[in-house]
């Protein structure tokens, strides 16, 4: 019986992807997958701390040089299955690997996000972990849309980016681009300030 409520931190992190590529290499597959949230900011060693899953934001052409080949919706049957079994093996919530955030690639990656990812290899399994300013961006976005929540973890993960005002500006500019309206603007804008105050205390 899975367990719900089951954190990974980072050496579980990579022992569940290992687990799984290497039930892909048994099914004579290759899988390429790109990863932001929680998980990535792990595995680069920016935070140290408990991560409810790995999300999944892009799927890679293994054969064209990893190229960004479209979203994770729906994930390839190979990674479910094995997704599936680790999930079992280590006691970990089904969707412990999922598709949550394949919303951004609909409505737009940060630019030059390929271009930035660094590569992983788990056996048959490929992960694309996104770089430390695209996660930047995309934890502003996630903090403007909780802005009120408290022990916001999305705010305190953007500031553990250590980001410089000029990264935050082009974050700013990004996640308003992407999302209309003068109310959310402006949130965005408090949220900026607020990340740039905090920096400098």
């Amino acid at each position: 019986m899975t367990n719900d409520h089951m954190l990974l931190n980072n050496n579980e992190i990579e022992r569940a992807l290992r687990l799984v590529g290497e039930l892909i290499h048994a099914d004579r597959e290759r899988i390429s997958i790109v990863i932001i949230g929680g998980a990535a900011l792990n595995m680069l060693g920016i935070v140290n701390r408990a991560t409810r899953d790995v999300d999944v934001v892009a799927v890679a052409d293994v054969d064209d040089n990893l190229r960004l080949a479209r979203p994770p919706q729906p994930l390839p049957d190979v990674l479910v299955r094995a997704v599936k079994t680790v999930a079992r093996d280590l006691d970990l919530p089904e969707n412990w690997l999922n598709r949550g955030p394949a919303s951004q690639w609909d409505v737009g990656l940060p630019p030059g996000f390929a271009g930035r990812i660094q590569w992983r290899s788990y056996a048959a399994l490929h992960v694309g972990v996104a770089d430390r300013l695209d996660l930047i961006f995309f934890k502003l976005e996630a903090s403007a849309d909780q802005p009120r929540a408290d022990n916001n973890r999305h705010f305190a993960d953007l500031l553990a980016l250590s980001p410089t005002t000029d990264e935050l500006a082009a974050a700013s500019a990004w996640v308003k681009e992407k999302n209309a309206g003068d109310d959310y603007h402006r949130i965005v804008d408090t949220v900026t300030a607020h990340a740039i105050q905090t920096a400098r205390q």
